[in-house]
């Protein structure tokens, strides 16, 4: 196939392409390579995708509605995975108007690229943080998620709308994957294990939220990739048993589905640090905080209707995850670790 990969260049969609050209496929990489953190890491993706013969990369905004649609046309791509997005809950109570220009605007050009190419299926990234006030554990896509905390989580709400209303207007089969703490190597400066093992390194304190009573749904990344590697493969179908009498949000009569991505096995924040910690070989400074705005105590994914249309199945746990990607981290910053 010939598949177009938005952000490209980014932690999630940097595997994805990976594996899609490992499998064989002809991958088209978008992205705008912005300095939302270190410029550096995304050209060292990149320039590991570029070593396949399979990949072509164009280096484009999402709401340069124009240069989507030229791209659409000159590549013609079959299937669509779209990950790029302004990330990060905290950085969207600061910048809200970032999120409506890449999430919502963005996620408009792709879906009118999509409607008028004739794409045969386009997979898109959502967030757990859809699922704000929730308190009903493990989240699921069943449940209505009309109580967002944060901005950020808000705009993808929104996508997830969008998606649904050209799936039923013009038979546009969309899949939504709402994305569970996303970790492992080549991962987010921003994220929690980054600047983490960042900080203890450099025998710095570590913001700990909620003084860390926190529960995470820690997703290594490669079950990520094995989940989207089948989901694209399988464009979905009206389902025949939904009604509007009783209406699930996971499915419509449009070809339309909606699935949470996790591991399904929740670990507390301090057992996460602790893990750290053990492969660093060093302790941590904690700097016990607040809860923040926009955030969540706990997120647990429900992913059983994944384990049932997919047959996914999370394979890392977080002692083999951190121990792999500490091993990256090591390597890439040419880090020496402490030896007792």
């Amino acid at each position: 196939m010939k598949v177009l990969v938005t952000g490209a260049a980014g932690f999630i969609g940097f595997h994805t392409s990976k594996r899609l050209l490992e499998d064989g496929h002809e991958v088209i990489g978008l992205d705008n390579v912005n300095d939302y953190y270190d410029i550096n890491l995304k050209k060292d993706r990149l320039k590991i995708l570029r070593g396949h013969a399979q990949f072509a990369f164009y280096e484009n905004n999402l709401e340069d509605k124009e240069a989507v649609e030229n791209l659409f046309k000159k590549e013609t791509p079959q299937r669509v995975i779209h990950l790029a997005a302004q990330a990060g809950v905290r950085y969207s109570i600061q910048h809200p108007e970032v999120y409506i220009q890449s999430n919502i605007v963005g996620t408009f050009h792709i879906l009118e690229g999509c409607r008028h190419n004739q794409v045969e299926h386009l997979v898109y990234a959502s967030t757990s943080s859809a699922y704000g006030l929730n308190t009903k554990y493990p989240f699921s896509v069943h449940d209505n998620v009309s109580h967002p905390v944060s901005f950020y989580g808000a705009t993808k709400i929104a996508t997830e709308s969008m998606a649904h209303s050209y799936s039923h207007l013009y038979g546009l089969p969309t899949t939504g994957l709402r994305f569970f703490t996303v970790y492992g190597p080549w991962g987010r400066p921003d994220m929690a294990l980054f600047l983490f093992t960042k900080a203890i390194l450099a025998s710095e304190p570590i913001d700990v939220y909620n003084r860390g009573d926190m529960v995470r749904d820690f997703t290594y990344i490669d079950d990520i990739v094995e989940g989207l590697s089948r989901i694209i493969e399988k464009a979905p179908a009206p389902d025949p048993d939904w009604s509007g009498d009783a209406p699930s949000p996971a499915s419509s009569s449009a070809p339309y589905r909606l699935y949470n991505i996790g591991s399904n096995a929740p670990v507390p924040l301090m057992d996460y640090i602790r893990e750290i910690e053990k492969n660093l070989g060093m302790e941590a400074k904690l700097n016990l905080m607040p809860m923040q705005d926009g955030d969540v105590r706990k997120s647990h994914a429900d992913v059983e209707d994944l384990i049932r249309d997919f047959d996914y199945a999370p394979k890392w746990n977080i002692k083999d995850g951190i121990k792999n990607f500490i091993q990256w981290y090591t390597d890439y910053y040419k880090v020496n670790l402490p030896t007792h």
